[in-house]
């Protein structure tokens, strides 16, 4: 029965069993009394729900502690062991995929370096696919457990109701590619999982904003800073963020050729995979037959060495670069005014604290004066995982805002869409 605000009363006991849940998530162990003020519902209400998610297996007690002259009150917390993530990155250098408990602490990982064939779809499928059934069985938790599989990739997300997730990556030469379709063709895992696939620097972002030094911020920018750079927003707007690619902004009119295909892109000048090559481009030497993260380490080295003289190219190249990804920071400070920007990825992890007051020179002399004085900029605080993180917290989210409820299995009927869009894919 729908109430005058067109809630049903299963709505209000999901909307209770989310509040209890996330509190206990986030600020827990509380008390039961606690939990009133903290979630705004009656004694009643958290004593139903609570027991409601007890008998679950969804919230365990977790100690006691004295009240004020009273009986000592329950401690309680979200059970870790009471439901499975994994978090898949789609990265320039590796795909890593981590299976993760409730609670987010990883039970084990897998990573398939790419070299040669890089971003060829169905080389990525069968990394993700693989990776995938390696975890479970390291850690030897049924697919049936799974709340969801998260997955961040470079490129636009397109959420499509016949085809599920689409992805358009016009810098790795994705075009309109079918993942979860394709995913879903080969996977191991029962119809009933879920995939939720998404950009990855808003991957990057949730994590950010819910573990590391986006915490307690409501306006913030993230920037992943990898081959090439994007970024994401959250605002009081955008609770989850929004992926933006900041990475193709025009920073220098018939410039530089980006890996888009357009002139003059930030990312032709800030990623890292433009740093290395301008480094050879005036003459550095970076090591042969590397990837890029052993390159870049090889670059720092040589602007920074522990002792005798910096290569003057490769200290001139990341100067250029600092005042170039300053000046991209810029445009978000004008554009969105952001308390916080928070630097990640793989390259900005790199290149690490000693960069940043380069960076922060430059960003606050090509932005206006006023957001300049209120915005902060650091580095990341979650290290090289943060993305698989971030892709984990996607099917975390969803569980929460279904009251801690799993998907419902799918009932046997017609094929699944997503097989047609394989028929259309597939050669005659």
């Amino acid at each position: 029965m729908a109430g005058r605000n067109g809630r049903t009363v299963r709505d209000l006991r999901r909307a209770n069993r989310t509040a209890v849940l996330q509190r206990l998530y986030f600020d827990g162990p509380l008390s039961r009394f606690e939990l009133g003020p903290a979630t705004g519902l009656s004694s009643g209400s958290v004593s139903n729900v609570v027991a409601d998610l007890v008998a679950d297996g969804l919230v365990e007690e977790a100690g006691s502690v004295d009240s004020d002259g009273g009986r000592p009150r329950t401690l309680l917390r979200v059970a870790p062991g009471s439901g499975h993530m994994i978090g898949v990155d789609v990265g320039e250098t590796r795909v890593r995929i981590e299976l993760f408990d409730l609670a987010l602490t990883e039970l084990a990982r897998a990573e398939r370096p790419l070299e040669h064939q890089r971003y060829d779809v169905e080389v990525i499928v069968g990394h993700i696919r693989d990776g995938i059934t390696e975890v479970l069985a390291a850690a030897d938790v049924p697919p049936e457990q799974l709340l969801g599989v998260g997955i961040g990739v470079p490129g636009i997300v397109e959420r499509t109701p016949d085809r599920g997730a689409v992805v358009h990556g016009q810098t790795i030469g994705w075009d309109t590619v079918p993942l979860e379709a394709l995913l879903r063709s080969t996977s191991r895992l029962p119809e009933s999982a879920a995939y939720f696939i998404d950009n990855g620097a808003k991957t990057l972002g949730q994590a950010e904003m819910w573990f590391g030094g986006g915490r307690g911020a409501h306006n913030a920018v993230v920037v992943l800073f990898g081959s090439g750079v994007g970024a994401c927003l959250v605002t009081h707007d955008v609770d989850h963020g929004r992926p933006v690619e900041w990475g193709h902004l025009t920073v220098r009119v018939r410039g530089r050729r980006c890996r888009c295909g357009a002139l003059g892109c930030l990312e032709a000048y800030a990623g890292a995979e433009s740093l290395l090559e301008r480094w050879r481009e005036e003459g550095g030497q970076p090591p042969e037959g590397t990837d890029e993260e052993t390159a870049l380490t090889a670059m720092l080295a040589a602007a920074y060495p522990s002792e005798g003289a910096a290569d003057p190219v490769a200290l001139a190249v990341l100067e250029e670069t600092a005042e170039y990804l300053g000046a991209g920071l810029s445009d978000l400070i004008n554009l969105f005014q952001p308390e916080r920007i928070l630097i990640g990825g793989w390259a900005g992890l790199q290149l690490g604290a000693g960069f940043l007051p380069a960076v922060r020179r430059h960003a606050v002399a090509y932005a206006l004066r006023y957001p300049a004085e209120k915005v902060t900029i650091e580095l990341g605080r979650l290290g090289p995982d943060a993305v698989t993180v971030g892709a984990a917290v996607l099917p975390l989210a969803d569980f929460f805002a279904r009251g801690g409820r799993r998907p419902e299995p799918v009932p046997e009927g017609p094929p699944p869409a997503w097989r047609a869009v394989l028929e259309e894919r597939a050669p005659h």
